[in-house]
């Protein structure tokens, strides 16, 4: 039996959504980051970087999401969530989720947690990370944008749906409470976030997690 150890949210929801996605059965285990379960000893046998998720299946131990997303899509190829291995449409599947996770993420987590990038109590240093990490991840949005402009296509890839839009969807939430233009402000983002979230295994992850409104 697979088992995810996730946090309601997390990158750990993109997972959830792919496992929903392919009908696979699964055991969701919370982790507890209020009383600092992440950096248990327990679950850093798992993850020793203390991050969520992690992933088992049997003597299979993976962390780091693209990671996780990219085994499930290759073991279960029947379910198109992927592009064909050695296509060009998969290199630019390659290409994408490897920019949402490397770049688009980690402007994410600058915005969000700038203070771990300056030294304690720089507070002027922490606002300068911020300030720097907002317009930068902007960019990121204008540039998802314009790829779903240049192809007038429902999907990031295309015609096709994948996992690299359930993850375009979890990092465009995470921009939810921006003040300068969240994903869902952009003319081609918002009515694409909204075709996301009609996906019947996006709604049950969502429901599962408690996730609550606004959504995106």
């Amino acid at each position: 039996m697979i088992r995810l150890h996730y946090a309601p949210g997390y990158a750990s929801f993109a997972v959830h959504a792919l496992l929903r996605e392919l009908g696979l059965p699964f055991e969701l285990v919370w982790v507890d980051r209020e009383h600092g379960a992440h950096k248990s000893p327990e679950y850093l046998k798992l993850n020793p970087n203390g991050l969520i998720p992690v992933f088992e299946d049997g003597d299979l131990v993976l962390y780091e999401t693209a990671a996780i997303c990219l085994h499930l899509v290759d073991t279960h190829p029947q379910a198109g969530l992927a592009p064909a291995v050695g296509s060009t449409e998969r290199a630019h599947f390659y290409k994408w989720l490897m920019w949402l996770t490397n770049t688009v993420q980690v402007r994410v987590i600058d915005l969000n947690y700038p203070h771990r990038l300056v030294d304690e109590g720089n507070t002027d240093g922490a606002a300068q990370v911020k300030r720097h990490a907002q317009g930068k991840l902007v960019a990121c949005l204008q540039q998802l944008d314009d790829q779903l402009a240049s192809h007038g296509r429902p999907w990031l890839l295309g015609a096709q749906y994948s996992v690299v839009d359930i993850y375009a969807w979890l990092m465009c939430r995470w921009t939810r409470n921006l003040a300068d233009r969240p994903a869902r402000s952009f003319p081609h983002l918002g009515p694409y976030l909204q075709r996301v979230l009609q996906r019947p295994a996006l709604q049950r992850t969502i429901a599962a997690e408690g996730l609550v409104a606004p959504l995106v």
